[in-house]
């Protein structure tokens, strides 16, 4: 398998660093931990590390401002990890990162996510897009090469999950996939339908001309979501 995966793991309570240590190095991972948020950034400037997990409410910056800083120049997988379990909560940190994980579960739950989300980010980087690809829909212009959406020439900002959300509707068009092959595909299954639904919103808010009237991701009611672009 080569040299042992890193997990960088952040809270502000000592136990549950403890905790997830021992569980994640038991399992053959190498573990650097921080109990705030700037020494986790200034562990993340100066080593490579493949997922952080990262508590949310810390004295000082919050796993939030950890995150935002962090997003500024890498696309390191985050797993945040909240006593918080309200909706509004969950939405805003999978907006931010890869996951959100209530600190009621298990370290074995927390353990199989870390997999997945490394998991999910091996099969997108393990086969490179040939350096022309493009999915061009006219108005909407995918460069998959670069991860990049484009709408009517203009470059849109899309968090990696958001572009990962558009790029498997629209390499598929007419197809049409269930909430729950969303979720599975998108999520490893750890998330629900008010996540999926705030990406979709937060997609058609940022490339369809009218979100209220989507053109290209289209509602099938009582089943999905598919892509109607026809291709050029």
């Amino acid at each position: 398998m080569g040299s042992a995966r890193t997990i960088l793991v952040v809270d502000d309570q000592p136990r549950i660093v403890e905790i997830l240590r021992d569980y994640l190095e038991a399992d053959g991972f190498a573990v650097r931990t921080a109990t705030d948020g700037s020494a986790a950034l200034a562990i993340l400037s100066q080593e490579r590390v493949d997922a952080v997990v990262l508590d949310i409410m810390m004295p000082g910056l919050s796993g939030f401002e950890v995150c935002r800083q962090l997003r500024a120049s890498s696309e390191i997988p985050v797993l945040f990890l909240s006593a918080r379990d309200a909706d509004i909560d969950k939405i805003r940190g999978l907006g931010m990162a890869d996951d959100y994980i209530v600190k009621t579960a298990s370290p074995a739950e927390i353990l199989a996510r870390v997999k997945t989300v490394l998991r999910r980010t091996d099969r997108a980087t393990s086969s490179p897009a040939d350096p022309g690809a493009r999915l061009d829909f006219g108005r909407l212009v995918l460069d998959v090469s670069a991860h990049e959406a484009r709408v009517a020439g203009d470059n849109v900002p899309l968090t990696a999950r958001e572009y990962a959300l558009l790029h498997l509707l629209a390499q598929y068009p007419r197809q049409v996939f269930t909430r729950d092959q969303l979720i599975e595909r998108l999520w490893g299954g750890f998330a629900d339908e008010g996540t999926l639904w705030s990406y979709i919103r937060r997609l058609r808010e940022k490339v369809e001309e009218d979100p209220a009237r989507p053109r290209y991701i289209v509602t099938v009611w009582g089943v999905g979501y598919r892509f109607d672009g026809v291709r050029r």
